[in-house]
């Protein structure tokens, strides 16, 4: 597995190895020792989501606040999304900063997202199967939010925002400055 790091220290590039040959292809999507040893980081996902959407679908800013904070890895089995990744730790030195990457059923990469960072995604392509795995359970109470579209945040969803499809919720999130926020000294592994 190829590990790249990004703006975050705790956020990382995966490419997991392709076996090719006349039949096709095998990859494990995720091997919790190969992971582990590549990364350093313990983690045990419990859930599984998939997400099918249309061109301009837009999902996001969204985490979950401790004691139920989930850490994620994503990526794509059919189409191309637009990721972004926001650091909503107070405190952090790369606090409000965002990452962006095409994640894509070509490129096959997956992004891993600590606890502490918002997330959200656009459908680049006619349409998108976006799969995520957590290490917690979703809890409604503990939701966070940040609207897509917060000046501070600049993030260029490479749509403009009249081809975007959002939820009635999605529409409705605050900006950063009133969003509930992470304690940037908070363990995001516990």
């Amino acid at each position: 597995m190829k590990v790249t790091p990004t703006l975050f220290n705790e956020v990382f590039i995966l490419n997991p190895k392709s076996h090719i040959d006349f039949r096709g292809s095998f990859k494990e999507s995720f091997n919790k020792k190969k992971f582990e040893s590549s990364v350093g980081i313990g983690i045990l996902f419990c859930q599984d989501n998939l997400t099918h959407s249309k061109k301009g679908v837009l999902r996001g800013l969204h985490y979950q606040l401790p004691p139920f904070a989930q850490t994620k890895l994503v990526s794509v089995l059919q189409g191309t999304v637009l990721d972004v990744v926001v650091d909503v730790r107070k405190g952090s030195p790369t606090f409000g900063h965002h990452f962006s990457c095409e994640l894509s059923a070509e490129n096959q990469l997956q992004l891993f997202i600590p606890r502490g960072f918002a997330h959200g995604f656009i459908t680049l392509s006619e349409t998108s199967i976006f799969m995520y795995k957590v290490d917690q359970f979703y809890n409604f109470e503990s939701e966070g939010s940040i609207t897509s579209n917060d000046p501070s945040l600049g993030i260029d969803w490479q749509l403009p925002q009249s081809e975007w499809i959002q939820s009635e919720k999605d529409k409705k999130h605050p900006v950063l400055s009133e969003a509930p926020l992470f304690d940037y000294n908070e363990d995001l592994y516990v």
